[in-house]
This record gives C-alpha cells, structure tokens and sequence, in this order.
C-alpha cells in the first residue's frame, strides 16, 4: 500500500492568507493549527467542538479554550472541517461559535474529509475516514462530489471506532447468552469498562453516562486483542476494513474516478489489519491506488486555500 509522504510542498505564500487558523473537529477532540506565512506556529488541541457530537455549550467552552491558545492578534482565515456537517446550516450552527473569537477573519466550515483528502496531497480522489466514526468524501477534476456514509452511529458508521466498540459488546453478549465463559474480547472489554459481568454491559451501553465516544474508545479493546491472536478481533477489524472500502468504492464509481483513495482517521491511520482488508476490499474493485495518511488532515488546510484563490 502507497503511503502519502509527508513531503507535499506548502502552497506559495502568495496564493493564501498571511495568517490562517485551521481546525480538525472530530468527535473526541478538537486539534487546532496557527500558520503564519505558510509555517504552523502554534499546534493545539482541546476537547470536541462538533455541536453533532456534544453540546452547543460544551463546544463553546473548547473553541474558546483552543483560541485562548492559538488565537490572539490578526486572523485573516479560518478554515474548519468538522465530522457531520451535511447541509449550510450545519455549517453555520458551527461558524457561530467560530467567529467570536476571529473579529474580522472570513470563517469557512468544510466536512472533515476534505482536509483528509487534501492533506493527502490529492486535489482529486476520495478520502476515507475511519475514526469514531466513518464517512467517505471525494471529488473529480471537473469539481463534482461525491459521499458515501456519514449517516452516524445510529444509522450507519460502519468500520468505525463506535462500530467496533458496539460490536464488541454484541459479542460479549451473545456468548453470555449461548452460556459461554467470557473469551479474551469479552475480558478485555470488561476491563476497559470497569465492569465485572458481561450483563453489566446493557444497562452500561444504554447509560447517559456514555455516548458514542466512550464506545469508539472501546475499539482498543478488539484492536489489542486482535494483536494478540484472537480470531474474533481479528475477522471484526477484517469486515470494518472492507466496510470502509464498500464507502470509499461508491464513492469512486459516481466520480469516475481510478483513485486515489487516502485512508485517515485515529484507526484508519494505525491499525494495520484494517488496512490491509481496506486495501483487498478495493482491490476487489479494480481499485489499487490507496495511500493511508501519514500527516494530521488539519494540515491540508493551506492547500484547500490555495484551491480556492
């Protein structure tokens, strides 16, 4: 599998603004970069801000933690990609809270996938992205787009963080129910919760005390496992790799596109098993050039920019 090296050049200082705050909002954290003259000067991160994953307060609180750290002075752009933002009302909800702290600056709030896409280094082709939870995004030299999943948990996010924690817990739970003993999914599971009984896990999963975040975290579980030999970890990380190529591969097909397909996300991005099956379920396809992201997508926010001069 082709990796994205980490060499893009940054576009030429003249095609983007002097001052530019580009923001990665994903659904655990919120990961902000300041770049002055075409060089990140600042690199930090706080809690989510996706106003789809937490609350409108919550997010505000972030956002002003996160400019309190790379903000002050001039801005002149601020570009946000942001997991769920599906029509301009989402992406006005989350400029709201943006432009507070930016008196002056032009704000604009992409879907996530498209700094993915960019940061890849590809100004066409279709990012994918595998975190908490899972969408894929991408566009052709005519500038027509295209997406495939992103409908969140309750509807889809297969391949996902949350995906593999739920299926987890599924499992857990049927053996509990067939009245077998807890295998080494189930116990690394338990732990990771801080329960002792697999019956735990419903009243736990249907708490308000958790949300599809505390599940995506559970992922670790059946990637830890999945190391260590267990077949059921291993067959769960199989299916979400292709799950996340059957996205990616819808995407290609209404692009007329033979690729490039850039694979992203906190497990798109390191867990091998899963990209190994991203990879054969495209191949599948005809689909062969894929690149998993080596840099952070905030950082294909410069090139963005310089598309739009």
């Amino acid at each position: 599998m082709e990796t994205a090296e980490n060499t893009t050049p940054w576009p030429d200082d003249a095609s983007v603004p002097a001052t530019v705050i580009g923001l990665d909002i994903g659904g655990t954290k919120t990961r902000g970069v300041r770049f002055e003259d075409g060089k990140p000067v600042r690199d930090e991160s706080t809690g989510s801000s996706n106003v789809q994953n937490v609350s409108r307060e919550v997010a505000a609180a972030n956002l002003a933690e996160l400019f309190a750290m790379i903000g002050g002075g001039h801005v002149d752009r601020v570009l946000a990609g942001a997991g769920g933002i599906d029509t301009d009302a989402d992406a006005r909800a989350l400029a709201d809270l943006i432009e507070p702290h930016v008196p002056g600056a032009q704000v604009t709030v992409v879907h996530d996938s498209r700094l993915l896409l960019a940061a890849g280094g590809a100004s066409t082709g279709v990012a994918v992205i595998a975190g908490t939870g899972s969408a894929a995004w991408g566009k052709n030299a005519d500038g027509e787009e295209a997406r495939a999943g992103g409908w969140g948990f309750l509807l889809g996010d297969e391949g996902s963080g949350y995906w593999l924690g739920r299926e987890a817990v599924r499992h857990s739970l049927r053996r509990m129910n067939k009245g077998l003993e807890p295998d080494g999914l189930t116990v690394a599971l338990l732990e990771s919760c801080g329960v002792d009984d697999p019956n735990k896990l419903i009243a736990l999963f249907h708490s308000e005390d958790t949300d599809r975040r505390y599940w995506a975290q559970r992922a670790a579980a059946v990637v830890e496992t999945a190391r260590e030999g267990l077949e059921i970890s291993r067959q769960l990380l199989d299916q979400a790799g292709r799950d996340l190529a059957e996205l990616a591969a819808q995407a290609v097909r209404q692009l007329g596109l033979h690729g490039p397909v850039i694979l992203g996300g906190g497990l798109g991005m390191n867990v091998e098993p899963l990209q190994s099956a991203f990879r054969a379920g495209l191949a599948a396809h005809g689909i062969t050039d894929i690149r998993v992201l080596d840099r952070e997508p905030v950082f294909g926010v410069l090139q963005i920019l310089a598309e739009q001069a």
